[in-house]
């Protein structure tokens, strides 16, 4: 996937700014598919020339008028070609792995506190994602837990929801398939959360005292 992708689908979720857009790839976007303020400004003038975008310009009260960015006809013919293109699924490189494994050939237990350090990070993650899922995909007849569960223990099948009689609205496939992917973010989090207790507790077998 190119950076041009991920602009198209982030502006046909909602038209902004460069800023704007900047700030998507912080918040959400940006947890799988990185890029810098720089590139996402290089990216869009590039896609502009190209004609994958439009601009307009929005005046501001008593700011400079902005640049509002929208897919154009173009832009969604390249991301209708990409989205119908196999891709192959991603080979992963992790650094950490790696240190595990050579942690073998010197002390296991100075490598804990480096564990450690990345297992809060993923707890961190897990809880913007269920902060975000909590505020933007709680269904109406449901409470939000007030107390997210971060143990990576698999949720409990759910149960089919309660629907008043009568004709139900078509699906939203935006709404739904942006929490379908909020939904792997939170398992892949829960998942590196479990894998590392694993590894914490393997290598305080390695302590001092063994």
């Amino acid at each position: 996937m190119a950076l041009e992708h991920a602009i198209l689908v982030s502006l046909l979720e909602k038209p902004g700014s460069g800023y704007e857009l900047a700030r998507r790839f912080e918040r959400s976007i940006g947890y799988f598919w990185t890029a810098t303020h720089q590139q996402i400004y290089r990216v869009l003038k590039r896609m502009e020339n190209d004609g994958w975008v439009d601009a307009r310009d929005v005046p501001q009260q008593g700011r400079p008028d902005k640049k509002e960015y929208s897919v154009a006809d173009l832009g969604r013919a390249a991301l209708s070609s990409w989205l119908h293109d196999p891709i192959e699924p991603e080979s992963v490189r992790h650094d950490l792995a790696v240190k595990i494994r050579g942690a073998a050939f010197d002390d296991p237990a100075a490598l804990i506190h480096e564990v450690e350090r990345h297992r809060q990070a993923h707890r961190d993650r897990l809880t913007h994602y269920l902060a975000g899922q909590a505020r933007d995909f709680t269904e109406p007849e449901l409470k939000p837990d007030p107390k997210p569960r971060l143990d990576p223990k698999p949720d409990p099948e759910p149960q089919p929801a309660a629907h008043p009689a009568g004709p139900q609205p078509p699906p939203d496939a935006e709404r739904e398939l942006q929490h379908a992917v909020l939904r792997g973010g939170i398992a892949y989090e829960r998942m590196m959360i479990g894998w590392l207790d694993d590894v914490l507790a393997t290598l305080a077998r390695f302590g001092p005292d063994r």
